[in-house]
């Protein structure tokens, strides 16, 4: 008999992701860019989190939070902040639409950083972390047929551009089922020498 490892009593299953967050009057014209096409396309779902770059996302126990917080803020203070360029629009037919992101290697390098913690994140065979090596901020997800053909002959067309300086990266989590995520911690980009790599100690 399989046994649920959320049915087990104590052990607080979360998911979690890792995203660039854009600065505040940047995240406020694509929540305006958001709203509109929900208004136009009837398609509400990328409404539920703000707007960002995800890295990962990932299910894993509460109790391993501690231990992936910490392993984060060893790869946040080595890393480098730098400039994410945004330009025009994107799409994954036939469900999705997205502000391209044009600064994509410094984003794949972090990517290829965290994923060194992959063991970290992973549940169980089922729940393996999912890392995000094409990095976009999602527009309108989850689209039927029609809200994607009708919404990218309008989008393909449309200019956006915009930028931020990502010095931080930002842990969400929410419990399984839920709808919205709320800050677990932030991690700073110090461009430290760091000296400690996976969990060796270099004098």
């Amino acid at each position: 008999m399989k046994i649920s490892i959320q049915s087990i009593p104590g052990c607080r299953v979360n998911e979690y992701m890792l995203v660039l967050n854009p600065h505040e009057e940047l995240r406020n014209k694509i929540t305006r860019l958001r709203n509109e096409f929900s208004e136009t396309y009837k398609n509400s779902a990328a409404l539920i989190s703000k707007p960002n770059i995800a890295l990962v996302r990932f299910t894993q126990l509460e109790m391993m939070e501690e231990r992936i917080v910490n392993r984060l803020k060893v790869i946040g203070m080595g890393f480098q902040p730098f400039k994410v360029g945004l330009k025009d629009y994107g799409s994954f037919p036939s469900h999705t639409i997205f502000v391209n992101v044009t600064t994509k290697i410094p984003i794949q390098n972090l990517v290829r950083e965290i994923r060194d913690a992959q063991r970290l994140m992973k549940l169980d065979n089922e729940h393996k972390p999912h890392f995000i090596d094409e990095p976009f901020i999602v527009i309108g997800r989850k689209l039927v047929p029609w809200q994607f053909e009708k919404g990218w002959l309008e989008f393909s067309h449309r200019q956006f551009t915009g930028s931020f300086i990502a010095d931080n990266m930002l842990l969400l989590k929410r419990r399984l089922g839920d709808k919205s995520w709320m800050i677990a911690q932030r991690f700073e980009f110090m461009n430290l020498p760091v000296t400690t790599k996976q969990g060796e100690l270099f004098v």
